[in-house]
């Protein structure tokens, strides 16, 4: 899969050496503070989607879960798998909305991330992304997702998706949110541009 075949990855191979110097200032316990707490505490099989630096498969890795970290762009993969090696993470050429290979693995999972991501899925593509998110997971299973609020920066393809669409859509294919927090981005740069983050987490019921 070619980078600029993967809509919503605008702008982020041109910039990876700063993205990846940048992400990694904020360690996972301070991106995830309260959330952390709904995070699985025995070993796990977690699927990581748009991994980015590989911070958080690194951290799920570190604490003997089986981790698959999925990230589209090139240049931020190399760059993760430089910053996290690890024999035992799965590093994968994918991305959403349609989680092609993945899907291809047949496998189900205890966890999922979507970290920053979400925001770059125009409505059509959360629909699709969410049937597929949720086919992914086991019984009880739960899954992570973040939404971004605030100004988009040039060069980047965003919209704007809100808790309650993202609740409704989940709903439809039987996850229960469990968790539902509104904060500030820790980065000082898009603090001061008023960025502000939603993060949920579901749970998949019968």
């Amino acid at each position: 899969m070619k980078n600029n075949a993967v809509s919503g990855t605008e702008g982020y191979a041109s910039q990876a050496p700063f993205l990846l110097e940048q992400y990694e200032k904020l360690s996972f316990e301070e991106s995830y503070a309260a959330a952390i707490t709904c995070f699985p505490r025995t070993p796990s099989r977690i699927l990581d989607i748009g991994s980015g630096t590989g911070r958080d498969a690194a951290w799920f890795d570190k604490r003997g879960h089986d981790v698959i970290a999925a990230e589209p762009t090139k240049e931020m993969r190399e760059g993760a798998i430089r910053l996290h090696p690890s024999p035992d993470i799965r590093w994968l050429d994918d991305s959403l909305p349609d989680l092609e290979k993945i899907r291809s693995l047949n496998e189900q999972f205890d966890f999922i991330l979507i970290n920053a991501v979400w925001m770059h899925l125009d409505k059509d593509q959360r629909d699709t992304a969410m049937k597929h998110v949720s086919a992914l997971l086991n019984q009880d299973a739960r899954f992570f997702i973040s939404l971004r609020h605030g100004p988009v920066p040039k060069g980047r393809r965003m919209f704007a998706v809100s808790a309650d669409e993202t609740m409704e859509l989940a709903s439809s294919f039987k996850l229960v949110p469990i968790y539902n927090e509104r904060t500030e981005s820790l980065l000082p740069n898009n603090k001061a541009m008023g960025v502000r983050w939603t993060k949920l987490i579901f749970e998949r019921q019968a």
